[in-house]
Parts: C-alpha cells; sequence; structure tokens
C-alpha cells in the first residue's frame, strides 16, 4: 500500500532512508529526522510511504521547486523488497500529485555516490539534464539531475 506521508510517520521514513544502504559518503546518510521534518512537513511539500503488513518499506519525498517542477527525492525502499515494484510505485505517486497540482514535470539528483540506479530512471521516462539542482548539498560532488515532462491527463 502507498500513502501520503503524516508527521507520525518521520520515525518510519528516516528508518527506511537508513536502511537503504547508501554510500556514507552521500549527504543521505547524515539525514536527520529534524531534516525530514523540514523538507517533508514545508509548504506544498509532502511524502509517501510504501507498507507491507503494516511495516514501512519504501518512502520518497517531493518539494516544489517553482511553478512548473516538483522535486522528487529521498526515493529508498528496503533491500529486502527491492524488484518488486515498490520503487516504481512511489516514482508514480509522486508524478500522479504533481499532475493533481499543475506541475509540468518532475526533476529529481542522483548522488554521485548512487549512479547506479540511473537505468531504473531511464526506464520510468527520465533523461539527465544540464540543469543545475537548487537543493545540492555544497560538501558533495554535483549530482546527476534528471527530469521528466508530464502530459497532461495522462496515468503515470
Amino acid at each position: 500500500m502507498i500513502r501520503p506521508v503524516t508527521p507520525a510517520d518521520l520515525g518510519a521514513f528516516h528508518e527506511v532512508m537508513m536502511a537503504a544502504g547508501m554510500d556514507p559518503r552521500s549527504s543521505w546518510s547524515r539525514t536527520t529526522r529534524q531534516d525530514l521534518e523540514r523538507s517533508l512537513l514545508a509548504p506544498a511539500s509532502g511524502g509517501f510511504l510504501a507498507e507491507v503488513a503494516g511495516q514501512a518499506v519504501g518512502c520518497v519525498g517531493y518539494r516544489p521547486d517553482g511553478a512548473r517542477t516538483l522535486t522528487l527525492n529521498k526515493l529508498a525502499t528496503r533491500p529486502q523488497v527491492r524488484g518488486q515494484g515498490w520503487g516504481q510505485q512511489l516514482v508514480g505517486a509522486v508524478e500522479t500529485q504533481a499532475r493533481q497540482e499543475g506541475y509540468e514535470r518532475v526533476l529529481l539528483a542522483v548522488s554521485q555516490f548512487n549512479l547506479e540506479v540511473l537505468p531504473f530512471y531511464t526506464r520510468l521516462g527520465y533523461a539527465q539534464t544540464d540543469e543545475p539542482y537548487a537543493h545540492a548539498h555544497p560538501a558533495s560532488p554535483p549530482p546527476v539531475v534528471l527530469v521528466k515532462a508530464l502530459k497532461k491527463g495522462t496515468p503515470t
């Protein structure tokens, strides 16, 4: 089941992120619950949790970046559920949210320490762009930025 994140879910969201196994050099590994509260609960921002039998197995966040763009962030799944479609469903939930709110595209950034995920996003229709990523961590190498234009009225 995929459902919107609530303030009570911040702990579960953080646990999924930390269980995902990101390279410790990434700023991802330094994300705190307070960081999640600021990003997921900010105006027009949010996220989704994927749950199986009441346990969070995946998560994703989003935030607006101007009038045209919704930025997807913090996509993670627990290693034991990878390959079962949860990541694709979570990305689809953000794309649906973007369409419902009138955004024209979804943008995301992939850490230089996580480039093995690029084929996943390519399969979902994302393409690399030279646009800068406004939320890049200054202590990290520049991320690979991907974008997907959304067609109005078409399901994800």
